[in-house]
């Protein structure tokens, strides 16, 4: 298992750098790859627990928003959402005047993915754009890795204490603690790495990259414990099986969904 993850991310890991550095529509057509995955493995989990959101509107949702933040950032977003919503609900009163008698709740599932995948996700583009944002995203979602990876390890050999039996029974309260300490290092450490390396004028510095690291270990772990509640409620082990060894793409990105909005309003109020 580990060598598979290890292979993946070998092969990901050159593609999403060129994204990142590229940006613009080479960066939206790979995040809208991931996130229009991510968004077909969402419905596919409800749909598993006997609900029935809206397939199309789930994944033609996430990826209106994702191009419409790259087209034109915020500006488009009140129509978009408007649409979508009014869509929605038209969708779900069709098939509730067909015989679907959870209708409504597959309206509030339709709404979920719509928004939690594809607003949220859309900040993969709004943290690339904001000035020097190539840098600052190359901060934020190592330090997810580095917190992750870390509180894998050490909760592994050192977890005693769980840190919530029901949602993930393996995290435990010495590998999330382990976690935010090792990120915080490393994340300061690879600014100062970056800094080196991108020269005079960055607005990346090891405080900085402490900063992101300590708030990119403790919160992100959130969306994978909000993944993990949606697959257990509907008794499924994975969200699909895009990448060998590491799951689908909703498992992957689920503790950077958190990590890029947070990311980008850190970044927009403290350094812009």
């Amino acid at each position: 298992m580990l060598l598979k993850r290890v292979l993946v991310a070998i092969v990901l890991l050159p593609i999403g750098l060129a994204a990142i550095i590229a940006g613009g529509w080479y960066l939206t057509a790979l995040i809208a790859f991931f996130m229009g995955f991510a968004a077909y493995e969402y419905v596919t989990l409800f749909r598993a627990g006997g609900l029935q959101p809206a397939t199309v509107l789930v994944i033609g949702g996430t990826l209106l928003l994702l191009i419409g933040r790259n087209i034109n950032g915020f500006e488009g977003a009140p129509w978009m959402i408007s649409l979508l919503v009014l869509l929605s609900m038209t969708y779900h009163l069709v098939t509730y005047e067909r015989g679907r008698d959870q209708a409504g709740t597959d309206f509030g599932v339709t709404l979920g993915g719509i928004f939690y995948i594809g607003w949220i996700g859309a900040y993969f583009i709004s943290l690339r754009n904001l000035p020097d944002g190539k840098w600052w995203i190359l901060v934020v979602l190592p330090a997810v890795w580095f917190a992750d990876s870390a509180a894998y390890f050490i909760g592994k050999k050192f977890g005693r204490h769980h840190l919530s039996p029901r949602l993930s029974p393996k995290k435990t309260w010495e590998g999330y603690l382990g976690g935010i300490i090792v990120g915080v290092l490393l994340t300061a450490g690879f600014a100062a790495l970056l800094q080196t390396w991108a020269g005079p004028g960055t607005p990346i510095t090891p405080l900085k990259g402490a900063l992101i690291g300590l708030v990119m270990s403790v919160f992100p772990t959130l969306g994978d414990l909000g993944e993990s509640m949606i697959k257990r409620q509907m008794g499924v082990k994975d969200s699909g099986k895009l990448l060998p060894g590491h799951g689908g793409a909703f498992d992957r990105v689920d503790s950077w969904l958190w990590a890029v909005v947070i990311g980008y309003y850190m970044v927009f109020w403290l350094w812009s």
